[in-house]
C-alpha cells in the first residue's frame, strides 16, 4: 500500500485509491463538482486541482492515482489561485438567479463560490443562454445553470442503465440533454436531482415550494416497495414537502426510486380524516365513540369463526401485531397478511420467504436466475445493484418470465413454470458457480399455482448449488413493505381459518381490512366491512365503517424489508383531522369490546411484540435464517400450470398512496406517451 504526504500529514492508503480519496482519508477537504464516489471519473471540472512535488503542473486529484512517496499540497498559493481561476470560468455563463433557484441553500456551487469565488469577474461578454429541456414530469430543467459536470449523464448510463442523456455541441455551446428531447424513462431518474451540483436539474413537483432551512428533517424508511430504502422526510408544519434518500450501503446505497421520492403529494390527497358509518346505503360522518361502538357491537354479535381480517401492504409491524391480538380475543382464526394470495407459509421456516443472500450479497454472487421476477419494476434500487454486479463481469443472468429490458443482459430461458421444470430435469444444466442466486418474484407466487412454483424454485436452487454452508442464494423478492413482518408475526390463517381469497369471496360475515385495498371487493356480497386506513381507496368505498388511520410518515413503526432487516420508521407529521395511529385505534376498539389489549403505550406494545417475534427487535441487522426451510419447500411438490408468468399492475399505481398522487399519474401518462412515440413495449 502506498504511503504519501498530504499537507505535512503522512498517510498510507489502499492500492488503487486516487489522490482525492487519499486526501479524504487524511481529513483534507477537496472541492469538486464532477467527481462522485459512485460514478466513473470524468476529471472535467478541474476544481480538485492539487500540487504534487516533482510534477510540472497541477494535477486533477480525482483522476490521479495515489503513488508511493508523493508529496501533495492542497492549500498552497498556486493551488488557491488555480481554483479561483476555475471558479471564475465556472461563473462566466452562470446566471445570478440564486434567489429564485430551488437549489439555493443546498448548492455546491454556492458553497465553493464562497470559498474560491472572486468579488468581481473579468469577463464582459454576454452570457450564453439555453432553452429549458424536456425531461418528463419529474425533473425541472434550467440549463443556463449547467456547468457540464456530466454527473447526470454518467448516472443515467452507469447506474440507471438507460443511456438517455448526453452532450451536444462543443466548447461554450455544449448542452446536456436527453436524446430526441424525450422524457427520461428510468425508474431512478430523480437521483440526478441530488447529483446535480447546481440548480440545472431540480424537482418539478417541488418547484418553488419551500427553502431547505424551513424544513424539519425526519429520518425514516420507505414503504413503496419491500427494499426498505432509508429516507429523510422533510416537512413544514403539518405537510410533507419532499422525500430524500439517506445513505445505507447495505440497502439502497444513496439512491431512491422515483415512486418513493415523489409520492409526497399523494399523502395530502384523498385522505380519510374522520370516521364514517354507512346509513341507508350512504357513508356519513360520525364521531369515534359511535364508530367504535358500532364495530364492537357487530363483532360481539358475530361468531368468531365468521370474522376475518386482512392486513394490507403498507402496514407497520405494530398494528399487525395488535390486529392479531384483537382477532385472537374474538376467537377468529381467519387472518392473513397476504392480500395478493402469495403462497408463503411461515411454518416452513424464515428462509423460505426471505431474500436470503441480502441486497448487498448480490455483489458476491457470480450467477443469477430470475423466476417470474421483474426487479426493475418491483424494486428499482435493488435492480441497480444487480446491474452494478453485472458491470463487473463474470455474472450470467438467466430469466424465466417476461422478457423485459432490465438494463443488463439476460438469457431468456422460458416464459413459465414448465421451462423451469425442464431446466431441473436437464442433467446438462448444472453450472459451476460458486455463489449462484435464484430470485423468485412476488407475482409468480400470487398465482393459483404459487405453492408449486415456490417448490420448483427451491428445487432449482438446490440443484444449481445455491444452498451451501456459507451461502444461501435462494431469494424471494417481495413487493409489499409489510409482508415479511406479517409472516414473522404469523398473520396467516390458524386452524380452521380462511385465507384472503376465501374471505373476500363471502367466507366471513365480518371482514376487518387494515389498509387492504388490493383485493376484489365484488365478491364480498353482504359481508360487513370495517376499513381502517389512511386513504379513500377501494376498501373505503366498500366499507360499512371507516376508521381513519395514519400514513407511514405520520406514525412510528417497524418495517421489515425483503431481506429480513427490521428498520424503524419515524413520525414526521401528525395525522390529519381526527385520524389516529393504527395501533391506537385497535387498542381503543379492544377496550370497546371489553377485552382491552395488554398495553397502553408503544413501548409496552413493542415489548410484547419482541417477545412474540424476537427477530423484530434486532434493528438494522439481518439474522441468519436456517437454510433447511428451502429444503422443506423443495420437498412439497405440486403441479404448476403452463401459464406464462405475467407482470403485475403498473408500478406507479400499486397502493392507495401512489394512486392518490397526481405526480404518479403524470408518470403513467408520460410513459404511455413515450411508448406510443417509440413503438416499444413497457
Amino acid at each position: 500500500m502506498p504511503k504519501l504526504t498530504i499537507d505535512g500529514i503522512e498517510i498510507e492508503v489502499e492500492n488503487g485509491m486516487t489522490v482525492l480519496q487519499a486526501c479524504e482519508e487524511a481529513g483534507v477537504e477537496i472541492p469538486r463538482f464532477c467527481y462522485h464516489e459512485r460514478l466513473s471519473i470524468a476529471g472535467n471540472c478541474r476544481m480538485c486541482l492539487v500540487e504534487i512535488e516533482k510534477m510540472p503542473k497541477l494535477a486533477a486529484s480525482c483522476a490521479m492515482p495515489a503513488g508511493e512517496g508523493m508529496v501533495v499540497h492542497t492549500r498552497s498559493d498556486k493551488v488557491r489561485r488555480a481554483r479561483n481561476n476555475v471558479m471564475e470560468f465556472q461563473l462566466i455563463n452562470h446566471p445570478l438567479d440564486c434567489p429564485i433557484c430551488d437549489q439555493g441553500g443546498e448548492c455546491d456551487l454556492q458553497d465553493e463560490a464562497m470559498a474560491y469565488g472572486l468579488g468581481e469577474g473579468r469577463f464582459t461578454e454576454d452570457k450564453h443562454a439555453f432553452e429549458a429541456k424536456h425531461m418528463g414530469p419529474l425533473i425541472k430543467t434550467m440549463m443556463n445553470r449547467c456547468i457540464h459536470c456530466t454527473r447526470c449523464v454518467r448516472f443515467i448510463a452507469e447506474i440507471a442503465g438507460t443511456e438517455e442523456m448526453g452532450a451536444t455541441g462543443r466548447g461554450g455551446y455544449t448542452e446536456i440533454m436527453t436524446y430526441l428531447q424525450s422524457a427520461i424513462t428510468s425508474e431512478l431518474s430523480g437521483n440526478v436531482i441530488d447529483l446535480c451540483p447546481v440548480g440545472a436539474l431540480t424537482s418539478r413537483p417541488y418547484a418553488f415550494s419551500a427553502r431547505p432551512w424551513e424544513l424539519r428533517k425526519t429520518e425514516s424508511v420507505d414503504v413503496m416497495d419491500a427494499v426498505g430504502s432509508n429516507i429523510r422526510v422533510d416537512s413544514r408544519g403539518a405537510a410533507v414537502m419532499r422525500v430524500m434518500p439517506r445513505n445505507h450501503d447495505d440497502v439502497n446505497e444513496e439512491w431512491l426510486a422515483d415512486r418513493s421520492r415523489f409520492i409526497w403529494d399523494g399523502l395530502k390527497s384523498r385522505r380519510l380524516d374522520r370516521p364514517y358509518v354507512r346509513k341507508d346505503g350512504q357513508l356519513v360522518e360520525a364521531d369515534w365513540d359511535e364508530a367504535l361502538a358500532l364495530v364492537a357491537e357487530k363483532l360481539k354479535s358475530t361468531d368468531g369463526a365468521r370474522i376475518g381480517a386482512i392486513a394490507g401492504d403498507l402496514c407497520a409491524a405494530e398494528e399487525m401485531f395488535a390486529l392479531k391480538g384483537l382477532m385472537a380475543g374474538l376467537g377468529a382464526a381467519s387472518l392473513d397478511c397476504r392480500q395478493d394470495g402469495a403462497a408463503l407459509e411461515p411454518s416452513a421456516g424464515r428462509a423460505g420467504y426471505l431474500f436470503n443472500p441480502g441486497i448487498a450479497g448480490i455483489e458476491e454472487a457470480d450467477a443469477l436466475m430470475l423466476i417470474g421476477a421483474n426487479p426493475r419494476r418491483d424494486a428499482p434500487v435493488l435492480n441497480a445493484r444487480i446491474r452494478k454486479r453485472w458491470l463487473r463481469g463474470g455474472f450470467e443472468v438467466g430469466l424465466i418470465g417476461e422478457n423485459a429490458d432490465l438494463t443488463y443482459d439476460t438469457t431468456h430461458l422460458g416464459a413459465g413454470p414448465d421451462s423451469l421444470a425442464a431446466l431441473i430435469d436437464d442433467e446438462n444444466y448444472a453450472g459451476q458457480s460458486e455463489h449462484p442466486m435464484v430470485i423468485v418474484g412476488a407475482d409468480a407466487l400470487a398465482r393459483p399455482d404459487g405453492a408449486a412454483v415456490l417448490a420448483l424454485a427451491a428445487k432449482f436452487a438446490l440443484k444449481r448449488g445455491a444452498i451451501k454452508p456459507d451461502w444461501n442464494g435462494f431469494a424471494v423478492l417481495h413487493n409489499a413493505a409489510s409482508r415479511v413482518a406479517g409472516l414473522d408475526l404469523g398473520l396467516t390463517p390458524g386452524a380452521g381459518g380462511q385465507d384472503a381469497a376465501a374471505m373476500v369471496s363471502g367466507g366471513v360475515d365480518v371482514l376487518y381490512l387494515l389498509g387492504a385495498d388490493e383485493i376484489d371487493m365484488s365478491g364480498l356480497g353482504e359481508t360487513f366491512v370495517i376499513y381502517q386506513g389512511s386513504h379513500g381507496d377501494a376498501g373505503a368505498h366498500r366499507a360499512d365503517v371507516i376508521l381513519p388511520g395514519a400514513a407511514y410518515t405520520e406514525k412510528d413503526g417497524i418495517y421489515v424489508n425483503t431481506e429480513g432487516r427490521a428498520q424503524s420508521g419515524r413520525r414526521a407529521v401528525m395525522p390529519p383531522g381526527e385520524a389516529r395511529e393504527d395501533w391506537k385505534i385497535i387498542r381503543a376498539l379492544s377496550g370497546a369490546l371489553g377485552a382491552a389489549l395488554p398495553y397502553d403505550t408503544l413501548e409496552e406494545l413493542r415489548a410484547a411484540m419482541f417477545q412474540a417475534a424476537p427477530v423484530l427487535a434486532e434493528l438494522d441487522s439481518v439474522p441468519q435464517a436456517d437454510a433447511g426451510a428451502v429444503q422443506t419447500l423443495a420437498g412439497q411438490g405440486g403441479s404448476p400450470s403452463s401459464e406464462p408468468f405475467r407482470g403485475g399492475a403498473n408500478h406507479y399505481l400499486v397502493n392507495p398512496i401512489l394512486r392518490a398522487s397526481k405526480t404518479m399519474h403524470d408518470c403513467v401518462a408520460a410513459s404511455e406517451t413515450e411508448q406510443e412515440a417509440t413503438g416499444t413495449d413497457a
